[in-house]
Parts: C-alpha cells; sequence; structure tokens
C-alpha cells in the first residue's frame, strides 16, 4: 500500500476544515461599532506591520535566490534547490500571515461572545486559534507533498540520476528526493527568524513602554484607551504570538519530517521509510480535527477547570495517533519494525511531558508561580531573583524528558544493532511531538486571540462580568502560550539532532571518501563546540538589546503625548496611537538584521575556517545551549507574567499595590524573556543546521581545515 499519498489528501482535508473553523469564526457578531473600530485599528497596523516586513523580506529571498542560482550552476546544488527555498519561505510567510488575518478579525467577536458566557467566548477565541493551527500543517504538507511527488516523478528518469557503484535506481532515486527536499527547509527556517524576531521585537517593545509609563507611572489599569501604546501593544500580540509562531512552528514541522525523510535513506528503508513520516502527519491533521470538538467548559470555570478543557482536545488526539499509529507503521515498514512504534509513542509522551512541566512552573494554580508573587511583597530585586531561579530550575525536567525520549526511541527502533535505525527512530519521535500541532498550535494562538479580546473588553469600556471572563481567557491564553512555547522548543531540540545526523549524511552524500573526526579532542570540533555554545547568548543580546531600545523610544513618546495632550489624562482627548505603531514598525524592521546575520553567517564562516567537523562541533554546542537558554528565558517569562495576573486578581493588595508595581516590573523583564529571545532561539539551532546543509558543498570545498 502506498502511503505518500495521505500527505496529499491530509493537507487538503486540513485546509478545508480551517476554512470551515474560519468562516464559523467570521460569521460571529463583532459587537458594537467601537468594538469593531478598536479591532480595525489593530488590524489595519498587523497589517502595515506585515507589508513592510514582507517587503523587507522579499529583497533577501531574492538576494539568497540569486546566490543559490549560481551555486547549483557552479555544480553545489541541485537546480530545485534556489526554487525549493522560495517555496519555503513563501509557504512559511503565508500561514502566520492567514493566522494574523483571522486573530486580528476574531479578537472583537471573542470580546464579545464572552458578553454571553465564558464558553461562548472561550470556542470563539479557540476556533480562531485552530484556524492558524491547521492552516500551518495543511500548507506545510502541501508544500512537502509537491516537492515529494515532482522530483519523484522527476527522478524517474536514469538519465537524471548519478549512479554510484552498485547502488540501484531506487536507492538513487530516493537519495536525491530527500538532498533536494531537506534545503527547502532553509527558506521556511529563513522565514520564520525573520518573523519571530521582527515579531517578537514589535511586540515586547510595545508592551514594555505601554506597561512602564501607563502602570508603574500613571497609574491606569492595563489597555485603559488614554495610553498612546495600548494599540500598538495589541498589533504586537497579533504579529509576534500568531504571524512569529505561526512561522515558527511551520518549519519545524516540516523539518522534522524532511529530517526524517533523510535518515530513512541512511537506515535503507529508501521510499517505505520516506512515506511513513509523512503519513503519520498526515493521520494527526484527522486526529487534531476530532480532538478539537472535545473542547468547552462551563460558566464560571476555573482556571484548572479551562486547562482541562484544551487538554481534553490535544490528549484526544494524541491517543488516536497512539492507536493509529501501530497499523500504518505496520502496514508502511512490515510487521519487523514494532519498535519503530514505540519510538513514535516516546515522542508523543514528551511533548505531554513538556507541556505539562511548563504549565507547572508558569501557571499560577501552582507553587513555582504563586511563591514568586509572594517574593514581590518585597520589591521588584527579590520578583527578579526569584523568577530567573525559577527558569533555571525548570530547564532540569524537560532535559530529561528529551534525553529519555532521544535514548527510548533510538534503542526502540533498533539503534544497539544498526545505529541508522536507531536515528530514524529519534526523527520519527519528533514527528510524533508534532504529529498534533494543529491542535497544540490552537491553543497557542488562543493565547494573543483572547489578550487582545480583554483589551477590546477595556477599551470599549464592556460591563465587569465581562471583563472578569476575558481576564480568565486572558490568564488561561498565558499558560497556554507558555506550554505552547515550551512544546515547540522541545520539538526543535529533537528536529536539531536528526538534522545535524541529516547534515553528516548530506556530507557523506556529497564527498564518500571524506573522513569524520568527531572526537572531543579533535581542535576543529572543540572550538566549533564553544562558537556554538555561544551563539544562543549572543543572538539573545542582540534580541534583548533591540526591545530594550525600541521599548525606550516607546516610553518617551507616550510621556510626551500624557504631557503635551490636553485632557488626555481625563479622556476628553483622543492619543496618537499611529505614532507609536510607526515606531515600533520601523524600528522592529531595522533591528531584526543582526540576529538573521548571525544566524545565516555562523555556520559558513565556522565551516570555511574549520571545516565539516568543525561545524558538526557548532551545531551540537548551539543545540545543546539553545535549548536549555531557550526553556529557562520562556519559563522565567512566562511565570514573571501570570505571577503579575495572580496579583491582579486580588493578592498582596491587588492592582495598584507596591506588590503589584514590583511585579510588573518583573514582568517587563520577563517580556523580551518569553516572547522575543526564548522562542527565537528554537528558530535559531535549526536555521544553523539548514544553512550547514545547504552550503555543505561550498564547505568541503573552500574550508582551510
Amino acid at each position: 500500500m502506498n502511503l505518500s499519498y495521505l500527505a496529499p489528501v491530509g493537507s487538503v482535508i486540513a485546509l478545508l476544515f480551517a476554512a470551515y473553523l474560519a468562516q464559523g469564526v467570521l460569521k460571529s457578531d463583532p459587537g458594537s461599532r467601537e468594538m469593531v473600530r478598536i479591532s480595525m485599528a489593530v488590524r489595519k497596523g498587523a497589517g502595515a506591520y506585515l507589508k513592510r516586513q514582507y517587503r523587507g523580506v522579499f529583497l533577501f529571498f531574492v538576494a539568497m535566490f540569486l546566490l543559490l542560482a549560481a551555486m547549483a550552476a557552479g555544480g553545489f546544488l541541485t537546480m530545485f534547490v534556489p526554487f525549493a527555498f522560495i517555496t519555503g519561505g513563501f509557504f512559511s510567510g503565508l500561514s502566520g500571515f492567514i493566522g494574523m488575518k483571522i486573530a486580528t478579525a476574531a479578537n472583537c467577536r471573542t470580546a464579545c461572545a464572552a458578553t454571553d458566557s465564558l464558553n461562548s467566548g472561550l470556542k470563539v477565541a479557540f476556533k480562531a486559534g485552530a484556524v492558524m493551527g491547521f492552516t500551518v500543517v495543511g500548507l506545510g504538507l502541501f508544500d512537502l507533498s509537491f516537492w515529494f511527488f515532482f522530483l519523484k516523478f522527476w527522478y524517474s528518469d536514469p538519465a537524471h540520476l548519478a549512479l554510484a557503484a552498485g547502488q540501484s535506481l531506487e536507492s538513487a532515486q530516493v537519495q536525491a528526493i530527500t538532498s533536494a527536499m531537506l534545503t527547502f527547509g532553509m527558506g521556511a527556517s529563513s522565514m520564520a527568524l525573520f518573523a519571530r524576531v521582527g515579531g517578537g521585537i514589535y511586540t515586547k517593545a510595545a508592551d514594555v513602554g505601554a506597561d512602564l509609563v501607563g502602570k508603574v507611572e500613571i497609574g491606569i489599569p492595563e489597555d485603559d484607551p488614554r495610553n498612546p501604546a495600548v494599540i500598538a501593544d495589541n498589533v504586537g500580540d497579533n504579529v509576534g504570538d500568531v504571524a512569529g509562531m505561526g512561522a515558527d512552528l511551520y518549519e519545524s514541522y516540516v523539518g522534522s519530517v524532511i529530517s526524517t525523510a533523510a535518515l530513512a535513506v541512511a537506515a535503507g528503508l529508501e521510499f517505505k521509510g520516506v512515506t511513513i513520516p509523512m503519513a503519520l502527519a498526515s493521520v494527526g491533521i484527522l486526529a487534531s480535527i476530532l480532538g478539537s470538538f472535545l473542547v468547552s467548559t462551563r460558566e464560571d470555570a476555573s482556571q484548572k477547570e479551562l486547562l482541562t478543557a484544551l487538554r481534553r482536545g490535544i490528549w484526544g488526539s494524541g491517543m488516536i495517533i497512539a492507536v493509529v499509529a501501530w497499523p500504518l507503521i505496520r502496514i508502511g515498514l512490515g510487521p519487523g519494525y514494532t519498535g519503530v512504534y514505540a519510538a513514535v509513542l516516546s515522542g508523543l509522551v514528551a511533548g505531554i511531558l513538556i507541556g505539562y512541566s511548563t504549565e507547572y512552573f508558569t501557571s499560577d494554580t501552582y507553587g513555582p508561580t504563586q511563591k514568586l508573587a509572594d517574593s514581590s511583597v518585597t520589591g521588584p530585586g527579590t520578583v527578579i531573583i526569584r523568577g530567573i531561579s525559577l527558569g533555571m530550575y525548570s530547564c532540569v525536567f524537560p532535559v530529561l524528558i528529551v534525553g529519555v525520549s532521544v535514548l527510548v526511541s533510538f534503542y526502540a527502533a533498533g539503534g544497539s544493532s544498526n545505529f541508522n535505525m536507531g536515528l530514524y527512530g529519534i526523527g520519527l519521535s519528533a514527528v510524533g511531538m508534532l504529529s498534533t500541532l494543529g491542535i497544540t498550535l490552537a491553543t497557542d494562538a488562543y493565547g494573543p486571540i483572547a489578550d487582545n479580546a480583554g483589551g477590546i473588553a477595556e477599551m470599549a469600556h464592556l460591563g465587569e462580568d465581562v471583563r472578569k471572563r476575558t481576564d480568565a481567557l486572558d490568564s488561561l491564553g498565558n499558560t497556554t502560550a507558555a506550554t505552547g512555547k515550551g512544546f515547540a522548543i522541545g520539538s526543535a531540540a529533537l528536529t536539531a539532532l536528526a538534522l545535524i545526523v541529516s547534515y553528516i549524511n548530506q556530507v557523506k552524500v556529497i564527498n564518500p571518501e571524506f573522513v569524520f573526526d568527531m572526537q572531543i579532542t579533535n581542535p576543529a570540533v572543540l572550538v566549533g563546540l564553544f562558537i556554538g555554545s555561544v551563539l544562543p547568548f549572543l543572538f539573545a543580546s542582540f534580541t534583548m538589546e533591540s526591545v530594550g531600545e525600541v521599548a525606550q523610544s516607546i516610553v518617551v513618546e507616550v510621556r510626551r503625548q500624557f504631557k503635551e495632550i490636553a485632557g488626555l489624562m481625563e479622556g476628553t482627548a483622543d492619543p496618537d496611537y499611529e505614532a507609536c505603531v510607526d515606531i515600533c514598525t520601523k524600528s522592529a524592521q531595522k533591528e531584526m538584521i543582526r540576529p538573521a546575520v548571525v544566524a545565516i553567517a555562523a555556520p559558513l564562516l565556522t565551516g570555511l575556517i574549520l571545516g565539516v567537523n568543525g561545524v558538526i562541533g557548532m551545531l551540537a554546542g548551539a543545540t545543546a545551549c539553545g535549548f536549555i537558554l531557550a526553556v529557562m528565558m520562556a519559563n522565567s517569562g512566562g511565570a514573571w507574567d501570570n505571577a503579575k495576573k495572580y496579583i491582579e486578581s486580588g493578592k498582596h493588595g491587588g492592582k495598584g499595590s507596591e506588590a503589584h508595581k514590583a511585579a510588573v516590573v518583573g514582568d517587563t523583564v520577563g517580556d523580551p524573556f518569553k516572547d522575543t529571545s526564548g522562542p527565537s532561539i528554537n528558530i535559531l539551532i535549526k536555521l544553523l543546521s539548514m544553512v550547514s546543509i545547504v552550503f555543505a558543498g561550498v564547505i568541503l570545498h573552500f574550508s582551510i581545515m
């Protein structure tokens, strides 16, 4: 049975379901004229930002296309690579754009639905988040399917292949197909980096600027319409946490599938091994659709009950995958590959456990965040100390979970007797973790939609009961967003590991005679390890500095308006929202260049100086340090945010108290931690591998070591 046809079928089903959900969201009542006006201002700002961003990214992609075309003409790449690079970036950006469009349309509709009941608001926000989730997996599988079937057709002609001595036609075909497909992941990773870093700088600069002046200096509520940065803050939720996250997980999704397909070739599984990750991804779409119908709650539900409502959908999808993966693998690979099924299960379980770990350390339902809130009584210094400590401690559990998953996957798949089969098992564990991405991403994208809804409820002066419901949805969104980031970072670690192995295999394909020396005592490997270890810190430094620079500009502008616009504080005059939106838009575009240059130039320069072995050391160091630093920053930031929300619910004096002001300071530090630097690092560690794979031929030919 040819399972490869499941991929295009799954793609079409995902996109149709996303269209169905979008139609349902758009049919919902958008609310009053004032609510629609505010929503349109957010949509206009988000559209202006993305238009400017895509204009700059377009120039980058044109330059890279020409560079890759020149490399293809020189024989370093196949002629399909420049075009695959473009499609990878295009669909990654498109998935984020569609998600942003539906999110900005759903914010007022969620607020309006919350006037009826908590469950109504939850359903609208979740449906809108699910549009993003199913768009990402649908477009990802579409791109994968197109290149797989096109390249399979092209390489069916033996004249297009270079057969090695003793190599079968099928083996040569599948090797050529996967080598070409690996490279389009670089396009997706590049687009994700621009979307995540640029959007992250925008959203957190606006958020920090609005909070420092509005909450701390002037003492007005969050999302108060008098605050000139409030629209920019709401725009940022969409361009950073929706469009950025969509592009981010798109490249994780396709990266896990294509790297596992490449590992199948090394394991000697040929076409049947390549189709398994594609088929699993397709079945995951159906499982996610069924799971999405399980999400609902009751009025006055607690945070635990709201979390359980979302968990039901994820658990249901996971159980369906666990059941269906068994016959799928037996049909696709045969009865002798039972251990591969265990590898898939280990990825599924690891994803759930990482979600639990993140939830425990960031939700105000549990002790760590409650104790962090307690520390606010003694001022912002103790809040920051305890928040950093919490983040550091929280790294232990995801590392252990991923470590156990790697070992289980490797040995269950037969790694003790066949090393390459063990590596294939690790790749499948990443696919298993991401197989239910449709619904997992829905719970993540739900967060910024609920946050926007709360802002609209405040600015449109809706009733206290409505604001209470939107606050509950927003608080839940903080936890689900943190859980989503933990899931993204964990999947990035497994995907990056598979990509490192794919890089080694790509070098073997280009030069079968190359001798690897990956011992730690090899100076090139050791120096590469140090370089890779420091790259996440350098990258985080650049992005944190950028948020600080832009936030300073916002603070100055907000102070100016409160000082110069007569009647602004009294509410009799309107602030100039456009000024803050414009500052964030222009500055984010400029500030994202430096981090992007680091991510793309580092592997090439390392390879040209230290050679292939040095690149392997660099990738290993970046993956290990990047994974840990990303978890630490994301969890510290999430805990600071929810500690602030915990105090705002009435603890330690509630809003306006000294404890609340201290928690706001902690939250301003945590904002770029959790929404800019932390989640961007997981793109960095995969992009480094992708760039290394694309430029492997150049490094082999021109390196000085």
